[in-house]
């Protein structure tokens, strides 16, 4: 099979190869891909991984080969899933728990969007408790993760602020938000949970604006600095805070079942992806790219073909 792999001698740092088709264990399915979609994270462990690895976690395609355990979908099913890594790849075995099937109306291209950024927005608002009638502040509110809080948040009954530049924020009201400050420094008052992306600065005054009791979840560093922090940021005022990492790798169970859920939501209308940026896998640099740039608000998919 070919399957994308980095290589120190292309360009772009990837290069189409002929690899060997992955031998499923017992309580893995083997997918044929026909999109992936591209994350953040993956830029970063593109020159920290080995030469010859295979990226790629979220993934979208058809069952060729039910797991041997009787677990999971049947052949033919059309699947998302959310993998380790060597999602871009002609097949890919995925555990059947990380496997959820598409309704009919969703693409493969939409439905490759969801696993990384989706699970994360849901599994990070669920660190908030019950969130109906909560104040909600969301950092990076305008990327793919922050944009399905906003959505999710919204639905749950919540008052959303959203952090974001000023040319997203039409956008983001029309996703749920009430509020949308260009810097955290602008929000008012003090949040019952805090969703924390971007570090430096924006963590420090993420700290200033939790509510007795309340949550800032840390899940991602894209300003690159680090913040200091001291046990007087949280008293007075913010007694009881809680400060909480996240990483989806280390989320838990049922990462399939909460897939399903979000494509059902999708299904129904009331759940938006944006893909602003659809192109065949042998394209892969034009979509680096527009990552690296940050030229691009919403997902960019990689369409698998032979």
């Amino acid at each position: 099979m070919l399957a994308l792999i980095t290589s120190l001698d292309s360009a772009t740092g990837l290069k189409l190869a002929e690899l060997d088709e992955p031998e499923p264990a017992p309580h893995e399915a083997l997918v044929s891909v026909r999109a992936v979609s591209l994350n953040r994270g993956e830029l970063r462990l593109l020159n920290i991984r080995p030469n010859g690895w295979v990226p790629g976690q979220d993934v979208a395609g058809i069952v060729e080969r039910a797991a041997a355990d009787g677990s999971g979908p049947a052949v033919g099913a059309r699947v998302a899933a959310l993998v380790d890594e060597a999602g871009w790849a002609e097949n890919v075995a995925v555990p059947t728990d990380h496997l959820a099937i598409l309704p009919d109306d969703v693409s493969f291209v939409a439905a490759a969007t969801v696993p990384v950024a989706g699970t994360t927005a849901l599994r990070t608002l669920r660190l908030g408790g019950e969130l109906a009638g909560q104040r909600v502040l969301i950092t990076g509110a305008s990327g793919a993760v922050g944009r399905f809080q906003v959505q999710l948040a919204s639905r749950q009954g919540a008052s959303v602020t959203a952090v974001a530049a000023s040319r997203h924020a039409a956008d983001l009201r029309n996703l749920g938000a009430e509020r949308v400050v260009e810097t955290i420094e602008l929000a008012e008052g003090l949040f019952s949970l805090i969703t924390e992306s971007v570090g430096g600065d924006s963590l420090a005054h993420a700290i200033e604006r939790v509510a007795p009791g309340g949550t800032v979840v840390m899940f991602g560093s894209s300003s690159g600095e680090l913040t200091p922090i001291g046990f007087r940021q949280f008293v007075p005022g913010h007694e009881g805070a809680r400060l909480q990492t996240f990483a989806y790798y280390t989320s838990g169970p049922e990462v399939g079942a909460d897939i399903a859920s979000l494509l059902a939501l999708i299904a129904a209308g009331q759940l938006e992806t944006r893909v602003v940026l659809t192109v065949p896998w042998r394209d892969v640099g034009q979509a680096l790219d527009a990552l690296r740039q940050r030229s691009i608000s919403g997902k960019a998919v990689l369409t698998v073909t032979a």
